[in-house]
């Protein structure tokens, strides 16, 4: 389910994401929401190495150029999309518990 935010961006940021959805044919929320899952997946893993980011970024770049050059369906764009907001959650799962988990054991 989704939940309206507002968000102000740069103009040099905005005229990207815009230009990348027009790009892949995508909304400019979905390309916004994409690159935050993206982000977070690699945040989270930099900040706790015991999480891995399932995908290398080899492979995550080769999917974008198939993407960017045509040679991936529709379909396989639409679950790669869900595949990257499933990842983002089970990191963020992941990050919040080891949170919780530390900040239990520094209160006794």
């Amino acid at each position: 389910m989704f939940k309206r935010y507002q968000v102000l961006l740069t103009d040099w940021l905005g005229e990207y994401i815009k230009y990348t959805a027009e790009k892949y044919d995508l909304s400019f929320s979905e390309v916004i929401r994409i690159l935050l899952c993206l982000y977070i997946c690699e945040l989270i893993s930099e900040f706790h190495p015991r999480y891995k980011f399932p995908k290398e970024r080899k492979e995550l770049i080769n999917i974008f150029k198939k993407v960017a050059n045509k040679k991936i369906s529709e379909e396989d764009i639409h679950k790669l999309i869900s595949q990257a907001y499933f990842e983002a959650r089970k990191a963020i799962e992941y990050r919040l518990a080891q949170d919780k988990k530390n900040s239990k054991k520094n209160t006794r």
